[in-house]
């Protein structure tokens, strides 16, 4: 395992999982309900900061590796999962989108690992339309974390809107990477 500043902030980020979750099983009085809202809000967003930020410095430093590229997307996908499961709890998302959006993350997941031992890995390489997924829950997320107003208006219908459009989108992209995977399967695309 190297020890790099990327690899270094993929960690921070995992530690981050269960302050953000521990803010919400706080002794009752220690946080008022808002400060937990807003704590675990900065958490969350300090954790997507992150997320960019040791891609972009592994490239530009080149201290890419293996270990980094297993690592960034478990810390990505714990950090959602970790969030979803606490939104659910507190009643602020619906558990069928929080099982639309795990279970697309964990078919995807096995799915390029087995793309990946049989030599088709790039059929499943990151896309377009699982960009915009993404977009939308790390935006939606800290949004329903927040569960405020902002400038007077409450946020809560935004957020739960973005996480729609999420799980549309995570079902599209589903689609797309199993089909991109079948084409390989059968030889239409190289792996």
């Amino acid at each position: 395992m190297p020890l790099n500043i990327p690899n270094l902030l993929t960690w921070a980020r995992i530690i981050l999982i269960p302050l953000f979750v521990g803010i919400f099983y706080l002794p009752q009085g220690m946080l008022t309900a808002e400060e937990q809202n807003h704590y675990a809000t900065w958490f969350f967003v300090a954790a997507a900061v992150t997320d960019w930020f040791d891609g972009w410095l592994a490239r530009k430093l080149e201290q890419t590796s293996a270990f980094g590229a297993f690592l960034d997307p478990v810390a990505d996908k714990l950090m959602v999962c970790a969030a979803l499961v606490m939104l659910t709890e507190l009643d602020r998302v619906s558990a069928l989108i929080a099982f639309i959006i795990i279970g697309r993350e964990i078919t995807i997941s096995a799915l390029r690992e087995w793309m990946a031992q049989v030599g088709a890995s790039r059929s499943v390489a990151v896309s377009f339309i699982g960009k915009l997924k993404t977009t939308a829950q790390m935006i939606a997320i800290p949004v329903l974390l927040y569960h405020d107003k902002l400038f007077g208006f409450s946020v809560t219908p935004l957020g739960t809107a973005l996480l729609w459009v999420a799980a549309v989108l995570t079902l599209w992209s589903m689609g797309y990477y199993l089909r991109r995977a079948a084409d390989a399967l059968a030889g239409k695309i190289d792996g």
